[in-house]
């Protein structure tokens, strides 16, 4: 009884020995492919040669040159907007006084019990040396008013603050001031307020004419 099972026994032994033995060339195929592959990925990764390097660095090299090179520019330039322009704000305040000259000049004319009175001339007189002072103080710092009558309208250095109807006048043309502008050197400190022109509107003289007529009647 025992040969026999160890007869029955010894087959699936054998059948074990020979699974092991198919597995083993299944195993080494796969390494063989995982080497092919690290060979080939060993291949593509090349390493630069010394040309190229030396290639790559002049290019950052120039690249860094012309960064520094810009930030020079640009020191400069905001160097010299500061010298050039560094006043700009307190100009503006400044601007105020002639304001508030030109607001006293026009409360003082239209003072009923001071008109055609010497004291008024006198001191309409001081007002203007003062406001003249101030304009000679600012264009010699080139601070200087906008010439702006008669002249077309533009707005880099104009405001329209209202339109009046003037016939004698191209559309579009200064005729009052309300605040005057000023410029610093080349730039705008401030535009000027003021009132263009433009053409009667042939409709709307037709009404106003209509209106009058059946009011005389």
């Amino acid at each position: 009884m025992e040969k026999e099972e160890n007869q029955n026994n010894n087959p699936t032994d054998e059948n074990q020995n020979l699974d092991k033995e198919t597995v083993k060339p299944e195993e080494s195929s796969v390494e063989e492919n995982k080497q092919e592959t690290n060979q080939e990925t060993k291949e593509e990764i090349k390493e630069p040669t010394p040309e190229e390097k030396i290639a790559e660095l002049e290019d950052k090299l120039a690249r860094t040159f012309a960064e520094m090179e810009n930030q020079r520019r640009r020191f400069e330039k905001e160097k010299e907007d500061a010298f050039e322009y560094g006043g700009s704000s307190f100009a503006k305040e400044a601007l105020n006084l002639i304001d508030n000259l030109d607001r006293s000049k026009y409360v003082l004319e239209s003072d009923d019990k001071l008109k055609e009175t010497d004291a008024l001339k006198k001191t309409l007189e001081h007002l203007d040396i003062i406001k003249k002072d101030l304009i000679s103080i600012f264009e010699r710092n080139n601070i200087k008013p906008i010439d702006c009558i008669n002249k077309k309208l533009d707005p880099n250095f104009h405001q329209a603050m209202m339109e009046i109807e003037d016939e004698t006048k191209e559309a579009g043309t200064i005729v009052q001031e309300i605040q005057k502008g000023f410029t610093i050197k080349d730039r705008l400190l401030r535009p000027s307020l003021v009132g263009v022109s433009k053409k009667i509107n042939k409709k709307e003289e037709k009404t106003e004419q209509n209106q009058e007529n059946s009011g005389d009647k």
